[in-house]
């Protein structure tokens, strides 16, 4: 059967989709759409395998909408116009039959080739519906961004790629014709990464790979076909996030040696030079921060460097950046404070901004007090005023714990003299 595992399963209704229940639950924002028959332009944001083509399928099929597909990689303007122009032919913004068109890998359009979307998303001429692997605030313009609501979908977890398996077995008539017995499934959730559709194509290699019966499922027999089906970089997808989760930790373990041979690997497969660049970016910030605060201009150099030279020329800039960031001194202490911060905010209330803090543009404001008892720092010796800047009810919370490196070992020394008793530096 030349149908690979992963189509021949893509569910038809939506009951039959497995996970992303904060889209598709019972109060998911999906099934209201679907239930109102009202779908707006939308944007799935997500790793490869994680339903977006299939959302969207769903989503016409469920509100019986017709359904173009596109895909970015080999479709151009003028694919878009025809089916804008088919669009334009039915009953416009109020008609239920409102067509649905779903741009596969919408990142991969030019500036000019998303341009031809706004008019007709815009009038409402047809429904858009995007996917993309990449960040849309860096990949779709913003124009475009604005017209379309976001929905991040996430990676599978354990027990949705458990049911896959049990479904595959249970259902595909490939499949159901061998006799398939499941030793252990480690190697094969590792391999698929959170990803349905490299673990169904790979579970059916692994059951065809073997001619006696029954099929044996295991992590050897996983193993020597995954070796063998992902020898080479892929930036589609299968080796993609690998690569680059190697070569982000070999900086991040200040081997420069590994950093470059990874770099290398993404640059010799056709990776994208400002994805990198744009990784270089946030692990300066996320993981040296202020060890060494010249990282991230040096990435942010490097960024805005590659983007106007491109290449061949932009794997020297890259290589010189990930070796200045491998060997750097790391801290995570600033991506540690925030992440604390956003977790604390989420179970709180959104305490009052302390009357002493606030600001007094109007005469009623001052005659309330804002500002009065502010304490301008520069005012007092050594430039230090000993006031209370928290909400009253998080006095003494401390979320920011300098690291051990020189650079915050002045900084703890500093924070120790100011705020040494109420934040135990």
């Amino acid at each position: 059967m030349d149908i690979p595992l992963a189509e021949r399963l893509r569910p038809k209704h939506l009951r039959d989709y497995i996970s992303q229940p904060h889209l598709v639950g019972a109060s998911g924002i999906l099934t209201k759409f679907i239930e109102t028959g009202v779908v707006p332009s939308l944007l799935f944001w997500g790793p490869p395998g994680s339903g977006k083509t299939t959302l969207a399928q769903l989503l016409a099929a469920e509100t019986t909408r017709p359904f173009y597909s596109l895909s970015a990689v080999n479709a151009g303007v003028k694919d878009v116009r025809e089916v804008i122009d088919r669009a334009k032919r039915g009953g416009g913004i109020f008609d239920p039959q409102k067509p649905l068109l779903f741009i596969d890998e919408i990142h991969r359009f030019s500036k000019s080739q998303q341009d031809s979307l706004l008019e007709a998303v815009e009038k409402g001429w047809l429904t858009l519906i995007g996917a993309t692997t990449e960040n849309p605030s860096f990949e779709v313009i913003p124009a475009l961004l604005s017209r379309c609501q976001l929905y991040v979908l996430e990676s599978f977890g354990v027990p949705e790629m458990e049911t896959l398996i049990r479904r595959a077995l249970a259902e595909d008539v490939l499949l159901k014709t061998r006799q398939v017995k499941i030793e252990e499934t480690t190697a094969l959730m590792r391999y698929s990464g959170g990803d349905a559709r490299k673990l169904l194509n790979l579970l059916e290699l692994v059951v065809l790979s073997q001619t006696s019966e029954p099929a044996i499922i295991n992590d050897a027999q996983v193993l020597a076909v995954a070796q063998q089906q992902m020898s080479r970089y892929d930036k589609s997808g299968e080796m993609h996030y690998d690569v680059v989760s190697a070569f982000i930790k070999s900086i991040r373990g200040s081997d420069p040696n590994a950093a470059i041979y990874w770099l290398g690997r993404m640059l010799s497969g056709g990776e994208d030079v400002k994805f990198i660049a744009r990784r270089l970016v946030i692990l300066a910030s996320e993981d040296i921060g202020n060890a060494n605060p010249t990282a991230l201009v040096l990435a942010n150099s490097t960024f805005q460097a590659v983007s106007a030279i491109g290449n061949p020329e932009s794997r020297i800039i890259l290589a010189q950046c990930a070796v200045y960031l491998a060997s750097s001194p790391k801290s995570n202490s600033t991506y540690v404070a925030i992440n604390e911060a956003l977790a604390l905010i989420e179970k709180l209330p959104p305490y009052a901004v302390p009357l002493h803090l606030r600001n007094a543009p109007t005469k009623l404001m001052k005659e309330l007090g804002y500002g009065e008892e502010y304490q301008y720092a520069h005012s007092f010796e050594g430039n230090f005023a000993f006031q209370e800047y928290l909400p009253e009810e998080l006095s003494g919370t401390k979320f920011y714990e300098p690291g051990t490196n020189s650079r915050e070992t002045t900084d703890r020394a500093f924070l120790k003299k100011r705020w040494g008793d109420k934040y135990g530096y």
